[in-house]
């Protein structure tokens, strides 16, 4: 039974970062696509963030941290999914992320990062090749 339809796609800001244009500038490049995209605004927490993408029956989950809080955000996120059965949720994320924190972000289970100066088309592009690969 493959999925059907647009690649869905939950953009949020957890944690305590009140910067959210590049968020809104990914979400609207992902909508511009041709994905469907939930921006859940600023201020959420993991619990609040998988409970969305749960129920609106997410492909993937971007979360865009510049607070410093990604080591633990992202990890209270892929850990929620966990517990909720939800791992096939791909977790892919961007910010202020220095370069030796992405190795263990991707052990723990991010699927990429997207660092300062990734162009927006090569977000779309991540993710039209890598979420729901699977798909008919």
């Amino acid at each position: 039974m493959g999925v059907t339809g647009p690649i869905r796609v939950v953009v949020a800001k957890p944690g305590l970062d009140g910067h959210d244009r590049g968020a809104k500038v990914i979400a609207r490049a992902l909508r511009d696509a041709g994905m469907e995209v939930v921006y859940t605004g600023l201020h959420q927490t993991p619990e609040q963030i998988v409970a969305t993408a749960i129920q609106e029956d997410a492909d993937a989950i971007g979360l865009s941290i510049l607070s410093g809080a990604h080591n633990t955000l992202f990890a209270e996120v892929i850990d929620l999914l966990r517990e909720r059965d939800a791992e096939d949720i791909k977790v892919f994320g961007g910010g202020i992320i220095p370069e030796a924190d992405i190795p263990p972000l991707k052990e723990k289970g991010v699927a990429e990062i997207f660092t300062p100066g990734a162009t927006t088309a090569s977000i779309v592009d991540w993710v039209n090749a890598h979420v729901r690969t699977t798909a008919a």
